[in-house]
């Protein structure tokens, strides 16, 4: 059946205004009057264990909005538009997203909605599908066939954690065995599934079953003597929280591990040098990069002025609360800004038509396509490379850009295979 939000490509263009902010081309400014204000809501955990993921996002879009203002704002139609976030912590709980997502929508008028996603969408999901409200997610695997407001216009958690897995087996080939823990969760386990894809598809073995851990242990050193007691090549934290990598890298560390360290993110990375030290953690591979880093110039990256708002970032905040999300929310509000510009309304359906007109678009690494019908029974995923990053001398350094849809195009049947053992395919998910 077809969905009823599409539009093709002709009659796009044929109805619609010329592109006017694309990632860093120059806007001319506008002024806007005191009452051209449109309202972004910003619905993710402000506290907590995973406010790591959340918060810094926050902090990031401020930034965003500073600049896009200062520049004369969204221009939209014939209007220029200042851009206010308003912000609620939805303690990466689902009975708090929904009443967060009912305040945003209702009272407070937000044209768009982002959020980090896991846990916490099924509490939002009847408000987007009952308003007619466009929602973001950095989680990928909260879509399915009945999520066409829900897209992952940035973040293409977990599919890009292939990406880390492959360059160590091509760069690391004497690297045989790993070991996979993860906490018991949303976030957890769909990144579990990708990660024994990955190391299947490399031909690195993993030893015993993974462990999911209870998302309430504080204790991790019975855990790390359990992964090195059967003397992995590798440790893999999966896509552990900053409150989970912490600890679980200071007992490697304390343990004597002597072997490679992979994981999704290694939040506030600074702080694990200065516990453990820079020759343990040297190579450590992750999957975010610091925006200072050279490579953030390329010619493909479309993100705007990545070494100015990571220095912005910085010089606000302090250099040691850098984290996975600090860049992200603000990649997708370049998306949103873009095609509402170029819809000529904040109308969150016009605006979804304009953001996935053509099946491509400008993810913040590069060109992108709307993918993921396969996996998640929709193409609301913007899907491209993304980069491996390894800890250099106690800095993080990107070691190259991947291909994701390379990768699947050659194992999508592991993918598969994986994820439905967990139970993580959209057609399985609760």
């Amino acid at each position: 059946m077809t969905s009823k939000f599409t539009i093709s490509r002709r009659d796009f263009l044929a109805t619609t205004a010329a592109v006017t902010a694309m990632a860093g081309v120059s806007m001319p400014k506008f002024a806007f009057g005191k009452d051209n204000v449109v309202k972004i809501g910003f619905l993710a955990p402000l506290t907590g264990e995973v406010s790591a993921w959340g918060k810094p996002g926050l902090d990031g879009c401020k930034i965003w909005a500073d600049w896009v203002n200062a520049d004369g704002g969204v221009k939209i139609g014939d209007e220029a538009y200042k851009v206010e976030f308003i912000a609620y912590d939805d303690e990466y709980d689902p009975s708090k997203a929904r009443t967060g997502a009912v305040k945003l929508v209702k009272e407070d008028d937000v044209k768009f909605v982002m959020m980090l996603g896991g846990d916490p969408w099924p509490g939002a999901a009847p408000i987007a599908e009952k308003e007619n409200m466009l929602f973001s997610t950095l989680l990928p695997s909260d879509l399915s066939p009945e999520t066409e407001l829900l897209v992952a216009p940035c973040e293409v958690h977990p599919i890009y954690n292939v990406t880390g897995v492959e360059w160590l087996a091509e760069n690391k080939p004497e690297l045989k065995t790993a070991v996979v823990c993860a906490q018991d969760d949303s976030l957890g386990k769909p990144s579990v599934a990708t990660y024994l894809a990955a190391f299947e598809a490399a031909g690195i073995e993993v030893l015993d079953e993974p462990i999911f851990f209870d998302p309430a242990t504080t204790d991790f050193a019975p855990l790390m003597s359990k992964m090195l007691a059967l003397k992995p090549d590798i440790i893999c934290l999966d896509t552990c929280y900053a409150d989970y990598v912490h600890p679980l890298v200071e007992q490697a560390f304390q343990q004597g591990f002597k072997g490679q360290m992979i994981s999704c993110t290694a939040d506030f990375y600074e702080k694990l040098v200065e516990k453990t030290s820079k020759e343990f953690m040297e190579g450590f591979i992750f999957q975010f990069p610091d925006f200072d880093d050279p490579a953030m110039n390329a010619e493909h990256v479309n993100f705007n002025k990545p070494n100015d708002f990571y220095s912005e970032y910085v010089k606000r905040y302090g250099k040691g609360e850098w984290s996975a999300v600090s860049w992200e929310y603000a990649s997708i509000m370049d998306l949103w800004a873009d095609a509402a510009g170029r819809a000529g309304t904040t109308e969150p359906v016009k605006v979804l038509e304009a953001m996935k007109v053509g099946g491509t678009g400008r993810q913040a690494f590069g060109e992108a396509k709307w993918w993921g019908k396969e996996l998640f029974g929709i193409d609301n995923a913007l899907v491209g490379e993304w980069p491996v990053v390894a800890i250099k001398d106690g800095k993080a350094k990107i070691q190259d850009f991947k291909s994701i849809p390379a990768w699947w195009e050659k194992h999508s049947d592991l993918m598969i295979k994986h994820m439905k053992a967990l139970n993580q395919m959209y057609y399985q998910r609760g």
